[in-house]
């Protein structure tokens, strides 16, 4: 069972959270939390958001190291696709070991769609059109397996 404290700015399931509504996790919060309710994995709020970001995510990464310290469950990012491939290997090294990134490989699949049926409009055959964004996500899914390991 994953557990979420905190709440992640932006748009998901049609409810948003603007960034003054957000609010980071609280580590001694959290430590209750993950005691109280024996959750198998807690996802945190650093500074990610769902959706696209307007500017550059900042994570605050001296906050994700304090509940790494005080939680003792494994640690899931929501709301991470736009976040900069090094900020999600330091939060990897600081015990993030779930991600989320579903806003990228949406993004991946509609633009490669966009683009095949520009290129040839009057293919009708879904077959024909999906080959493209089944490609695109799949880049993205490798590129992102590397990175979640590290590399």
């Amino acid at each position: 069972v994953e557990g979420e404290l905190g709440r992640i700015g932006g748009t998901e399931d049609q409810v948003s959270v603007s960034a003054r509504e957000a609010t980071m996790t609280d580590p001694e919060e959290a430590r209750l939390f993950a005691e109280e309710t024996g959750v198998d994995a807690l996802a945190v709020a650093i500074g990610t958001a769902h959706g696209r970001y307007q500017g550059a995510p900042e994570l605050d990464f001296e906050r994700l190291e304090a509940i790494a310290r005080a939680v003792p469950v494994p640690l899931v990012l929501h709301g991470s696709s736009g976040v900069p491939d090094d900020h999600i290997r330091r939060a990897v090294k600081l015990g993030v070991r779930k991600i989320n990134i579903d806003t990228d490989i949406r993004i991946a699949f509609v633009e490669a769609v966009r683009h095949f049926l520009q290129e040839v409009p009057e293919e009708i055959d879904p077959r024909k059109v999906l080959g493209p964004a089944r490609e695109a996500i799949t880049g993205v899914i490798r590129h992102k397996i590397r990175v979640f390991r590290g590399q």
